[in-house]
């Protein structure tokens, strides 16, 4: 078997560093651009709020505090943006034989590695918001509530044929222990 086709089925001849979380032997499959917008569209809804209780408190008080706050909060918020663009791109996830990989995150990388065989059960959710764009959550559950994963930003009929396929996947694999 050759060093590439041992890397392609997960048994790697030379060990990867954990300095490394995205496996660079693994095909990873992104989530929808459209998460994008149900992110901003968030983040927008409660900024406002932020926005306008500052504003109203800077022009009924005239302090200064309540200007350099909405002045903060504008700054934060454009730099918020610039993450989810990058985080909704970091988001990705893997099927191999026997195990899911689900991967996200910009400065503090995560990378889970859940067994089919130890998988509970998985839901599929679509909050209002999600549905608007059409794009769904699929949620892994296992008996270690610290190794649960999710997955969004998932057309539905990818999140119902990955839900269908865990499930199925997870079943054989039980049967086994």
């Amino acid at each position: 078997m050759s060093e590439r086709s041992e890397r392609t089925i997960g048994l790697s001849t030379s060990p990867t560093s954990a300095l490394e979380p995205w496996p660079e032997t693994v095909e990873w499959r992104p989530v929808s651009r459209d998460l994008i917008w149900v992110e901003l569209i968030g983040l927008a809804s409660f900024m406002i709020f932020v926005f306008a209780g500052l504003a109203i408190l800077w022009a009924l008080t005239g302090h200064w505090i309540f200007g350099l706050a909405l002045a903060a909060a504008a700054v934060m918020t454009a730099w918020r943006v610039t993450v989810i663009f990058r985080a909704v791109k970091a988001w990705g996830y893997a099927e191999r034989d026997n195990d899911l990989l689900v991967r996200h995150g910009l400065l503090v990388r995560r990378l889970s590695i859940v067994p089919y065989a130890r998988m509970q059960f998985v839901d599929v959710t679509a909050g209002p918001l999600e549905r608007s764009f059409g794009l769904a959550t699929v949620q892994l559950h296992t008996a270690a509530a610290a190794s649960d994963a999710k997955i969004p930003g998932l057309p539905p009929d990818e999140a119902s044929r990955l839900r269908d396929r865990l499930t199925a996947l997870g079943e054989d694999r039980a049967e086994g222990l």
